[in-house]
């Protein structure tokens, strides 16, 4: 990662990542509130900028077609999430984009490892796979609520006091084999605050438009507040790695929290630096037959070639520049 716009991003993103084997408490580690010194406008015209990179990047992801990028993306209820995607996605290719959204296992999915329904859903090579709520939902909602446990119909030894550590330990190891066969992790949370939280809520209540997106049993999870914070301190602590670490994303102000994702997943993709593939001799031998054969059929007094006449470093895929035009007269 040379290019000075890599160093800018990682300095940003520094202070929001989950240092490895770190003891983490968010209400004392991380500020919901925090913005780095920005301004709105600002933080705009760098959304712009990440969301541009992305698409370059992501273009030659899927060029490459080797790695693909895995995006776990967690918060409470009213956090940004559906609004994250749709930002800092707008300007990629939607064919190499797929996004997930987990409920309430099905009966299907409950007959299964707990992990079995994420890993249907992963990346190809070349894609980014954007899980809204993830396989982490087996360590937050089901430890805030451990009577969905028996709908998971485990062993009677698979349960116990140290259940939640082995879970820990399980997604590690899975994160990591993802990582050693070339799909890179990217897991970000973000950070609510519990009065933004309200606020957001009350907005989705008075405006007409807005009371599809409530629903009264997001507030009986409200009420588990310190729960949650609790079931996410440990999970940041236990499962941000080397491989996978894990961001924690400033949520009170939606605008940085998308500047925040954008530069955190442009990150990960400078850090693959995927290139395009190089066709080989024998192939742009082909391309100058092809390209000679279509120059030939232009109509007269137009261009051979009208796109190199217009970028005439174009030509440099084919090793060859066109001649310039004769003067007449």
């Amino acid at each position: 990662m040379s290019d000075e716009r890599a160093e800018r991003i990682a300095e940003f993103i520094g202070p929001l990542r989950v240092k490895p084997g770190s003891k983490v408490r968010l209400e004392r580690d991380f500020d919901p509130r925090y913005k780095a010194g920005l301004k709105k406008r600002e933080g705009i015209e760098l959304l712009r900028t990440g969301v541009s990179l992305l698409a370059e990047y992501q273009e030659r992801l899927a060029a490459q077609d080797t790695y693909g990028v895995l995006l776990c993306l967690q918060a409470l209820d009213a956090g940004g999430k559906d609004g994250t995607i749709r930002h800092v996605m707008s300007g990629v290719n939607p064919q190499g984009v797929r996004v997930s959204s987990f409920k309430v296992p099905s009966t299907e999915e409950l007959d299964h490892d707990y992990l079995w329904r994420y890993g249907r859903r992963l990346p190809t090579r070349g894609e980014i796979a954007i899980f809204n709520r993830s396989h982490y939902e087996e360590v937050l909602v089901v430890r805030v609520h451990p009577e969905t446990l028996a709908r998971q119909k485990l062993p009677e030894n698979a349960g116990g006091r140290d259940l939640w550590d082995r879970r820990y330990r399980e997604i590690n190891h899975w994160e990591r084999y993802l990582t050693d066969n070339g799909f890179k992790v990217v897991k970000i949370f973000l950070n609510l605050s519990k009065e933004e939280q309200r606020t957001r809520f009350l907005k989705r209540i008075d405006l007409p438009e807005k009371n599809w997106k409530f629903s009264a049993a997001d507030v009986r999870e409200r009420r588990r507040w310190d729960d949650y914070q609790h079931a996410f301190s440990e999970m940041l602590s236990a499962t941000s790695t080397k491989w996978a670490p894990w961001y924690v994303v400033p949520a009170d102000r939606k605008w940085f929290a998308r500047i925040s994702a954008a530069a955190i997943l442009a990150h990960t993709l400078m850090e693959i630096d995927p290139q395009y593939p190089d066709v080989g001799e024998e192939a742009r031998k082909d391309l100058l037959v092809t390209k000679g054969d279509l120059e030939r059929e232009a109509p007269a007094g137009a261009p051979a070639d009208p796109y190199a006449d217009r970028h005439p470093s174009a030509t440099r895929a084919t090793g060859r520049r066109d001649r310039p035009k004769k003067k007449r007269g």
